[in-house]
């Protein structure tokens, strides 16, 4: 006789949770207990102050590498057909979850904690950013300070064994990214670095005395543990590492290639598509939107041709902030023009909100046009004639509201997903809903001019043309600067920008091409509503079925909005309309 009892599901109903469900909750809540515990601080870890840095060294990636090749086994062992209808989906996320673990642990990516934009001391940096309310966020902070020596050199023997079987990033990528380090070792005094930023002002709730006391303390940790073990990894990535990067561009170069190249074609898109398959939808799209763009040059009645109006874009001063504060306060006013339009496009909206803030200068150089996450929008302001305005509404809807800042916390916020599904991130469905919303942006009215349509074509053609880009990179023999002259061809952005964008694909193999695959999928599915639900079709209830689910594969999400069709349409909230 199997044991029942009753669970509820995401859309409200009450399912039966077998023996089954409960053999399979048993090893995804054990796994993501111990998986909590290996991870590190970083800039999308939200307002949780860490006490500790993971432990990478050998001991913990050979513990990562049985653990998950014991989950698999376990997992295999599990008959999804005996699971409630609610884990069945479950079983489908997790399983995909593990193996994209476990292929990432094979390939030993541990031994490249770094790409053009990002490394592991970045992301330790940005604890520094985070908001400390209480002393015991502070004394968190003073141990996670105290374990940097040991932290760096672990990484730094990953990266020495990375390097060794030619496991690096390409030598062009890394270049000049030592300058990101000295924005820790050469400010003259302690309370000048960085890292001191949380000590600066303190919350007034708490006493005097213990401020002094941890002022004292974090002060003692960064002369005494931050500021060595910088020192340590600068020398060692100037002397060492970036003299001996790998020179040549292409995942096919680096140790089993190809099949690295394929796994992290299927990490990044959750689809089954080759090199040469994505590379034609790319062109194909491409073509798709280079005529939309023409529409709008029509519009705007520009005597000349594309390349001549991209010119024109790139080289007119009413395009460009002329101050940081400008281009920080269009984005917090695009921001607010899409608060009023909420509650007509999502019915179930997140509670948390985000700032919007600066991208640090000593990443700036090397950083994206802006990024977010959970409780924050960073814009930067770094060289303001490569941040068209523009492109100002595109990347806003796209790191702010609706993208990011509501597709991450409605997945935290959402109780009834088990954590696996809560506080993970899958690129096609984050990036690939964050771009929708560009797109989602015209239908909204956030567009107030031609060129701001024009800026979101450019966007949607550069997350097209990366199809193009990183394939032919790593998997047709393209050079940095063909794939720079693809996109200064067919896009609105900026030289500068191209530079940095075209590095990252170099650096971060497959993950350019999730944005435009995810978008793509999201609009097919909404297509197919439409068509299946004719004027049953509610915009709001299709966007909160989407965003409901938390970050999941693309098969998946194809597979909730069938059912959400068989439904009638009807959204996963009781009061949906």
């Amino acid at each position: 006789m199997v044991a029942v009892s009753a669970i509820m599901t995401a859309g409200g109903a009450m399912a039966a949770d077998t023996a089954e469900d409960a053999r399979f909750k048993a090893i995804y809540s054990a796994e993501w207990t111990w998986r909590e515990h290996q991870r590190a601080d970083d800039e999308d870890s939200g307002d949780r102050i860490s006490p500790h840095l993971p432990d990478v060294g050998p001991a913990a990636q050979a513990d990562r590498l049985r653990m998950w090749t014991d989950v698999t086994a376990k997992l295999a062992a599990i008959d999804p057909a005996k699971l409630s209808a609610e884990n069945k989906v479950n079983f489908e996320i997790y399983k995909d979850q593990i193996a994209t673990l476990l292929t990432a642990q094979r390939y030993r990516d541990y031994e490249k904690p770094l790409n053009a934009d990002t490394s592991f001391w970045g992301n330790v940096a940005g604890t520094a950013r985070q908001s400390f309310k209480t002393e015991q966020d502070y004394r968190n902070y003073l141990s996670m300070l105290g374990e940097m020596p040991r932290y760096f050199d672990q990484q730094i023997a990953n990266m020495k064994a990375g390097e060794a079987r030619g496991f690096t990033p390409p030598k062009i990528t890394v270049e000049g990214r030592d300058a990101t380090v000295t924005s820790i070792t050469d400010p003259k005094t302690v309370e000048e670095n960085p890292f001191y930023a949380p000590f600066a002002k303190m919350p007034a709730t708490i006493p005097a005395a213990t401020q002094e006391e941890l002022r004292a303390a974090g002060a003692a940790a960064i002369r005494d543990k931050v500021i060595p073990a910088h020192r340590t990894l600068l020398a060692f990535l100037r002397d060492e590492y970036i003299p001996h990067a790998k020179v040549a561009l292409d995942a096919y170069s680096l140790p089993d290639g190809k099949a690295y190249y394929q796994s992290k074609i299927k990490e990044f898109t959750t689809l089954d598509l080759t090199p040469a398959q994505i590379h034609q939808i790319g062109l194909d799209e491409v073509a798709k939107i280079h005529a939309e763009m023409l529409d709008v040059m029509k519009e705007v009645k520009f005597q000349g041709d594309l390349p001549a109006f991209l010119t024109f874009l790139r080289t007119d001063p009413r395009f460009y902030a002329k101050t940081p504060d400008e281009l920080l306060k269009d984005a917090a006013w695009i921001a607010k023009r899409f608060d009023g339009k909420a509650k007509d496009w999502f019915g179930h909206l997140p509670r948390s909100r985000f700032a919007i803030i600066p991208v640090p200068a000593d990443i700036a150089p090397f950083y994206t046009g802006g990024r977010g996450g959970p409780g924050v929008y960073l814009v930067n302001t770094y060289n303001l004639p490569s941040r068209p305005l523009y492109s100002l509404t595109a990347l806003t809807l796209h790191e702010s509201a609706p993208g990011h800042a509501f597709q991450m916390p409605l997945a935290a916020e959402n109780k009834d997903l088990p954590p696996f599904r809560q506080n993970t991130y899958i690129s096609a469905y984050g990036e690939g809903w964050a771009l929708y919303c560009e797109k989602l942006g015209v239908e909204m009215g956030m567009y107030e001019t031609p060129y701001d349509r024009f800026g979101m074509l450019s966007y949607q053609m550069w997350r097209a043309a990366r199809l193009v880009v990183d394939t032919g990179i790593h998997s047709e023999g393209w050079s940095r600067e063909q794939a720079q002259k693809y996109l200064h061809d067919n896009t609105a952005l900026a030289d500068h920008e191209i530079e940095t964008e075209v590095d990252r694909y170099i650096a971060w193999p497959g993950q350019a091409l999730s944005y435009y695959l995810g978008e793509k999928t999201i609009l097919d599915a909404r297509a197919k509503a439409e068509k299946a639900l004719g004027p049953k079709f509610n915009i709001r209830a299709f966007h909160d079925t989407v965003l409901q689910m938390g970050s999941v594969p693309m098969p998946v999400l194809q597979a909730r909005i069938d059912r959400f069709i068989a439904e009638g349409g009807k959204g996963p909230y009781p009061d949906e309309e």
